[in-house]
């Protein structure tokens, strides 16, 4: 079995050593620093750390001025509040100015599990991705998770990078390179390509493996950066294989899935699946049990391939 890591600790040491090599660095937090793990930077740098309370609106607005003022500004809370509980002043603040806020949010999706449908953000790719200038990140690893966040410091405008609450298997080995806005190839394969982001990647490789005893084979293709897309490797991909399985702890609407059917359609027409949530708000449960009770795991991502190829066929 693959190690376990939390990408919230990965986060939260990686602004610390960011903050040791760039002192106009700053981390701004909405009264949970705990759970982001900002408290990191916090114990480190507490003259550059602001705790903003329970005023998600007030934090990126003060994230706003200073980066206006040349700082560097982390903002973070759950993907549930930002977005979310501020989408306005986000609009207004940091995405109209164009802005060199970075919001890392956690707790993204439904695998937040008993904290239930009101900490459960399944809709904020969607917002944040119809804002335009916005860089979107959904790591798969703690590794990615860590280069990540340094491509964001180094890189100027506005970064949404969404977070997951549990610990996820690591799928790259340290000499993995992030590269922003590109695609990469978890395994090579010719029947179909699945194309995932943040938790669900794991998910999509333990389906490939399990397809490849069946003689099925499959492409996986992480994305980690849902904006800008990586169009170029989504059109290779449709022309390559001749069907997509998308795969997104998110809405169906407005995610992965129709960032990429959206490519597919006006480059390369071919059949597509999308494994995401159904239009509905989840319940609360434990993680696992709730990515099973809304089709979130590598059995669902098998049914979806299997699909897509006799559409494929026919």
């Amino acid at each position: 079995m693959p190690q376990e890591v939390s990408l919230r600790e990965a986060y939260g040491k990686t602004l610390v050593e960011l903050g040791r090599e760039n002192p106009d660095i700053v981390v701004l937090d909405a009264d949970l620093s705990q759970s982001t793990m900002t408290r990191f930077f916090a114990s480190q740098f507490p003259e550059r750390f602001f705790d903003c309370g329970i005023a998600e609106q007030n934090m990126v607005g003060i994230a706003a001025g200073l980066a206006a003022s040349g700082k560097i500004p982390f903002a973070s809370t759950f993907a549930v509040f930002a977005p979310g509980r501020c989408f306005d002043q986000v609009r207004m603040s940091i995405a109209q100015p164009g802005l060199n806020v970075k919001l890392v949010v956690t707790h993204g999706g439904i695998s937040v599990g008993e904290d239930g449908t009101s900490h459960q953000a399944i809709e904020d790719l969607a917002l944040i991705g119809s804002l335009p200038g916005f860089t979107v990140v959904v790591p798969a690893d703690a590794i990615e998770t860590a280069q990540a966040v340094r491509a964001a410091a180094s890189s100027y405008g506005p970064f949404y990078i969404r977070l997951c609450r549990p610990k996820v298997p690591l799928v790259y080995n340290d000499d993995y390179r992030f590269n922003l806005g590109k695609v990469v190839t978890m395994r090579r394969g010719s029947d179909v390509t699945i194309i995932a982001i943040g938790i669900m990647v794991a998910a999509a490789l333990e389906a490939a493996d399990n397809l490849k005893r069946r003689g099925i084979s499959c492409c996986v293709l992480n994305m980690p950066t849902l904006k800008p897309l990586d169009e170029a490797a989504i059109i290779k991909a449709a022309a390559d294989t001749g069907a997509i399985v998308t795969a997104e702890e998110h809405l169906e609407h407005g995610g992965l899935g129709s960032s990429v059917a959206q490519i597919v359609a006006k480059h390369h027409p071919v059949p597509t699946e999308f494994v995401a949530i159904k239009d509905t708000y989840a319940k609360s449960g434990k993680a696992a049990e709730l990515l099973q009770r809304y089709g979130l795991t590598a059995k669902d991502i098998e049914q979806a391939v299997e699909s897509v190829i006799k559409r494929k066929q026919a």
